[in-house]
């Protein structure tokens, strides 16, 4: 097994994982210290290290506020349990778990980002653990990145500084990973020429910046964005904020320093990390990725649909029970008129769906609720296949049954448990058909980064049910419930009439900027 291997910076020594035939290399730094000087700058080279850095434990997380467990919060009870974790400005860390015996073995790699709303999130994280996945013959890295007002401040004296990377560190801390994952992932038997990126809420987003940044060609080879692809429905839907200016940005952090009191760059990175956090969470500013004409040129879920992303193969999906859009309307003259305000001519098909004499309006803004990621997915997805694209795109829902006193359904981030094949060290009582789901979605994850495309055997020596790409003739894909199951089964009428009226060139209501 490889324990000890040799990576740019010097030599790094792993542990044995619970399964001795995987190494865990935990910490191995990839950037600078992003303190002092390198606060708000791109990730700067990490700096050579004598001896052998013993890579036996996750680094310090990413400054964020302090996670309290409480029972009422689903996600601190799901997975904040180590409310006293270690926490640094220093924080620009991965690790690898490898089944590698020898360098030369050229396995896929996958490359990880966590979620958390760029706000929140670590690569400890239990469900985060690559063990399973690596025992499929992958190499998987969890990344760090800065989060929050460390990640994705913006002001001008930065972007004078440093115009080629004005905005965005966070992102760039990913982009700087995957850099490092490409020269030296051969060191832990990885192939630099086969990574996927990957990633989940936040985290998928992430994968849809670095999928349609221009600075990423060859970067890598296949993505897969889990309950991270979003454009906005209705009008007043909450979805995640894109920043489309970046002097709009500039001039937000103006504003910070003036709370802060401070007047230049050089003396707000003379706050102390643990001051800056705390004010910054009283502040309430909103930190998150800039279109900056740099790093981002756009909104990536237009970018997709205008087919400036890195063509490659790509797969996407959500949970059952996440992100529902439902129109603001409190009586029925309110929903008719934002039906002739979005739809125009076809407002009385959309009041046909959702209304008639003999229901009430919340009955009617029932039927009118669809999936916001769902909506956006199938949007993508008939757009890709609306241009030939030799790309194939995998489409998958979630629904599998949750268990536990709190009855959460199929709530956001309840997969990660799955796919990463993590169950056991979940509190819920998990039981054997939960556990040969995870077995199920943690092959077709790992088929997928080995060769783009999901389908092959089970470990019991069985084929897995068949995946087929999403087309517009055929809008399936793989049903995640009691088992994998291929399901026909079309969209609702509600969902395939909004996504076809996302198409109407004169429908602006539809097109507002997620």
């Amino acid at each position: 097994m490889l324990r000890t291997v040799k990576v740019e910076n010097g030599l790094v020594q792993g542990l044995p994982a619970a399964d001795p035939r995987i190494t865990s290399f935990k910490g191995i730094p990839f950037a600078a210290p992003p303190v002092g000087e390198n606060r708000w700058r791109a990730p700067q080279p990490a700096k050579d290290w004598a001896g052998v850095l013993k890579a036996n434990e996750f680094a310090p997380i990413s400054m964020q506020v302090k996670q309290e467990i409480d029972d009422n919060n689903i996600y601190t009870r799901e997975w904040a349990v180590e409310p006293n974790i270690a926490m640094d400005e220093d924080c620009l860390y991965l690790n690898v778990w490898t089944p590698a015996k020898h360098t030369d073995e050229k396995l896929p790699v996958y490359v990880w980002y966590f979620g958390g709303g760029l706000q929140v999130g670590h690569t400890a994280e239990m469900e985060f653990d690559g063990e399973r996945i690596a025992r499929r013959g992958i190499v998987v890295v969890t990344i760090n990145y800065r989060l929050n007002v460390f990640g994705f401040l913006c002001h001008p004296e930065i972007t004078a500084e440093a115009p080629e990377a004005p905005a965005n560190f966070g992102n760039l801390d990913q982009q700087a990973a995957t850099k490092w994952v490409k020269r030296n992932i051969s060191a832990f038997g990885g192939d630099p020429d086969n990574i996927t990126i990957g990633g989940q809420s936040a985290g998928g987003g992430s994968v849809m910046t670095q999928l349609t940044s221009p600075q990423n060609e060859g970067l890598f080879q296949k993505a897969i964005v889990q309950s991270g692809i979003f454009t906005a429905l209705y009008p007043g839907t909450r979805m995640p904020s894109l920043r489309s200016h970046l002097t709009e940005a500039e001039q937000d952090g103006v504003e910070f320093f003036k709370y802060l009191g401070v007047s230049s760059l050089a003396e707000a990175r003379q706050i102390g990390a643990v001051e800056l956090r705390d004010k910054a969470v009283k502040y309430q500013g909103f930190w998150g990725t800039v279109v900056d004409q740099v790093f981002s040129v756009g909104n990536p879920f237009d970018l997709f649909l205008q087919n400036k992303w890195w063509r490659v193969p790509i797969m996407m999906g959500h949970t059952s029970s996440e992100f529902f859009s439902v129109p603001d309307a409190d009586t029925s003259e309110d929903l008719k008129k934002l039906a002739i305000d979005m739809f125009g001519e076809d407002a009385d098909v959309f009041l046909e769906l959702c209304c008639n004499q003999s229901i009430n309006i919340e009955e009617s803004k029932k039927k009118a609720s669809v999936s916001s990621i769902e909506y956006a997915i199938r949007i993508a997805a008939q757009a890709n296949a609306g241009l030939g694209s030799d790309s194939p795109l995998y489409y998958y829902n979630f629904d599998a049954e949750i268990p536990g006193w709190d009855h959460p359904g199929t709530f956001h981030s309840v997969d990660l448990w799955f796919f990463f094949e993590t169950l056991a060290k979940c509190w819920r009582p998990f039981i054997g058909k939960h556990y040969d789901l995870a077995r199920q979605m943690c092959n077709y994850w790992a088929n997928f980064i080995r060769t783009g495309d999901p389908n092959g055997q089970d470990s019991t020596g069985e084929e897995m049910a068949q995946w087929v790409p999403y087309t517009q003739e055929s809008p399936y894909g793989m049903l995640f419930a009691d088992h994998a199951e291929f399901s026909q089964k079309q969209p609702n009428e509600m969902m395939k009439f909004l996504v076809n009226q996302y198409f109407i060139k004169d429908r602006p209501a539809l097109k507002t900027e997620a």
